[in-house]
């Protein structure tokens, strides 16, 4: 008992010199101590907030011709956007999923911006990637073959992209146009580009350190190129932007844009 009332007795003490002190403290110098600390609290819980504020930026891209803009179209107001449009800016938009519009006051609206497929306009995606939540990479399944190296070289600089590395942002490789008789399967596009991405490893790596220092190493030492080694998830659908089958595009989407 006599250790308790010892105890009392020095925080009282304390408390009345702390008390003593601050007012000898002149007003103008505890203000401002006072303001100082106020804003580096809302600064700190600002920071925090906007750590755990999640991005809803989707970014399609893919080479000129593969649907993106008719896939736009599709998931913006489900119309078969015909033709394609290439422009010199993104095509973008803050929009409900069309599939979801009976659910528009409790679904959380996706910004998705159809990037230039062009490869002078394709700069354009690195202005959005810093923001992206997931990229849609889109590939024509009918003219796959004669584009397969021209759209694997373009994945592989998404995939080896500083950003996408480091945000682990997910990719899906999303082979259009597959309500054709002629569609090559998701599969066999998986295949053959895993087997160019594979060559673009083998002789990008020859080049020196100097020449490739924004670039991170891709696949594993060793062994052939898979999608399942890269650091950021990399998921093969179908889809067909005429037909309004863009269901797994949707599903892809909410999965990294929560409802």
């Amino acid at each position: 008992m006599d250790n308790w009332e010892d105890w009392k007795n020095l925080a009282e003490q304390r408390l009345h010199q702390g008390i003593e002190y601050v007012q000898q403290i002149p007003p103008t110098q505890l203000y401002a101590a006072m303001a100082v600390l106020l804003l580096t609290t809302i600064l700190l819980l600002s920071i925090r907030l906007l750590r755990h504020t999640k991005s809803n930026t989707v970014l399609l891209t893919g080479l000129s011709g593969s649907g993106k803009t008719v896939l736009f179209y599709q998931l913006q107001d489900g119309s078969a956007h015909q033709g394609t449009v290439t422009s010199m800016d993104p095509n973008e938009g803050t929009f409900v999923l069309h599939s979801e519009i009976d659910k528009k006051d409790k679904v959380k609206p996706v910004h998705l911006v159809d990037v230039p497929g062009h490869s002078r306009l394709r700069p354009k995606l690195e202005e959005f990637l810093p923001q992206a939540a997931a990229v849609v990479f889109v590939v024509d399944a009918v003219e796959f073959l004669p584009n397969c190296r021209a759209a694997s070289e373009y994945l592989y600089d998404i995939l080896t992209n500083g950003n996408v590395i480091k945000k682990k942002i997910p990719v899906l490789l999303c082979c259009n146009k597959t309500d054709k008789v002629t569609a090559h399967s998701k599969e066999f596009i998986r295949k053959q580009m895993e087997k160019e991405i594979e060559k673009l490893r083998t002789s990008r790596s020859a080049i020196s350190a100097a020449d490739i220092a924004n670039d991170f190493t891709l696949g594993i030492d060793g062994q052939p190129f898979s999608f399942t080694h890269c650091l950021n998830k990399v998921t093969v659908a179908e889809s067909s932007g005429l037909t309004g089958q863009t269901a797994e595009i949707e599903q892809f989407i909410r999965v990294h844009v929560k409802p």
